[in-house]
């Protein structure tokens, strides 16, 4: 079955030349377009599209808010899709919920390899945001102090086994779930049920919010290097 896809974006020759790339895939339809963010929330409520496409900057709604909304709904998966490679959009993107992140440079290829890992219930940052996102999750981790009675993310590490802390720790350094096998020495199958538990056990979205949850719980700390 075709991933379905809503394309939002107030540049009409960039929303449609994102949404011809998508629909000549045998596997993607294009099943609507939106102009501002408020009409990608209403044909997100009324196609119930698998991704949703969203540029950052628009009128009326901007894509933030709009993924927000979206995903605090239980909607469309969110792919966000920017001009600007700024912390604030990235960090503000993920916390609202989208599970890709990238840039309007982004190559043909790479475009619709993200919607297919979007849809597969994975996630995906552009490498040129990563970086950038780790520095702004640690600078914030003081000012995300819990309070109030709230758990702190250390604190709710205590929740994972060892071997699930291992994973999260090379989940945040990048690794892929190849990767992750051969360093554990365990199957993919294995490493795939301890993504699961940790995203689970810490109710995490996935794994890019499993990043940001072993940052902020100075699990892993950035490397001096960056």
């Amino acid at each position: 079955m075709a991933i379905r896809v809503v394309v939002a974006d107030d540049q009409e020759l960039v929303r449609s030349g994102f949404a011809m790339i998508l629909d000549a895939q045998p596997d993607i339809e294009v099943v609507g377009e939106a102009g501002n963010g408020a009409e990608a929330v209403e044909l997100a409520r009324s196609l119930t599209p698998d991704v949703l496409l969203l540029d950052v900057r628009m009128p009326v709604m901007d894509g933030i808010e709009a993924a927000r909304l979206v995903t605090a709904e239980g909607g469309a998966r969110i792919l966000m899709l920017t001009t600007f490679d700024l912390d604030e959009y990235v960090y503000d993107a993920l916390y609202a919920g989208a599970s890709g992140f990238l840039l309007k440079d982004v190559r043909r290829d790479d475009l619709v390899h993200a919607v297919r890992v979007v849809a597969a219930g994975d996630s995906l940052l552009a490498p040129s945001v990563t970086r950038r996102l780790i520095a702004d999750v640690t600078s914030r981790r003081p000012a995300r102090g819990g309070g109030g009675g709230a758990v702190a993310p250390s604190e709710r590490l205590d929740v994972l086994t060892p071997r699930e802390r291992e994973t999260l720790v090379l989940i945040a350094r990048g690794a892929s779930n190849a990767e992750i096998a051969v360093e554990m020495f365990v199957s993919e199958h294995t490493v795939k049920t301890h993504v699961s538990n940790i995203l689970m056990k810490l109710g995490l979205r996935d794994r890019v919010h499993a990043v940001i949850f072993a940052y902020e719980s100075a699990l892993v700390t950035p490397s001096p290097e960056g």
